[in-house]
């Protein structure tokens, strides 16, 4: 006889335990779980048509070192801090072109577009590229952190992690790289929240 499972929603933690004891589906679940944040983190990061394969080794990594998570924070902010890590590798091996950070998020015109109407779609989507753009012209290590905090919802501590850095540096940064943002923003006549 086959007992039915019941649909119970696990948190990351119970199923990261599962994956350390060899539970495969468990991984699984995990990689279903937060293949979107990692592709989303890749990207704005600036892995460009080369996402996909950072997330890949992004979560292969994971899988090969899971049994040295120990749960400090949460599995999402380690395994982006590894996925940030597999794009500056790739930075690291490609060399420094124009035009890589962002290429393909400023390519995704199908992404979710707030509002009613064809008028309201086409203003999203001028703010969407201004935005962008603007981003793309911030340091790197400014990027990083509006990236973090502001795409990926991610709190003070968890950015620390993510980038390697001291949380007051993640404040301070913030703050400074913030300001920057809205002063190109307001240079493009971009109104911003």
């Amino acid at each position: 006889m086959r007992v039915l499972r019941t649909e119970v929603a696990l948190d990351d933690d119970a199923l990261v335990t599962r994956a350390q004891a060899g539970d495969l589906e468990a991984y699984d679940l995990l990689v279903a779980r937060h293949t979107a944040s990692a592709y989303r983190t890749a990207v704005l990061l600036g892995a460009g048509a080369d996402s996909e394969d950072v997330v890949q080794e992004a979560f292969v990594k994971a899988y090969r070192t899971l049994a040295r998570y120990r749960g400090d924070g949460s599995f999402r902010s380690w395994l982006l801090a590894i996925v940030a890590n597999e794009t500056r590798n790739l930075h690291r091996s490609r060399g420094r072109r124009d035009g890589l950070v962002l290429r393909a998020a400023a390519a995704r015109p199908d992404a979710d577009v707030a509002g009613d109407g064809a008028f309201d779609a086409v203003l999203a989507g001028e703010r969407r590229a201004a935005l962008v753009e603007a981003l793309r012209q911030l340091p790197v290590r400014d990027r990083e952190v509006i990236v973090c905090r502001f795409f990926l919802d991610l709190t003070e501590e968890e950015t620390a992690r993510m980038l390697g850095w001291p949380r007051g540096t993640v404040k301070s940064r913030t703050s400074r790289a913030l300001t920057k943002l809205r002063g190109l923003l307001d240079r493009e006549g971009i109104r911003h929240g």
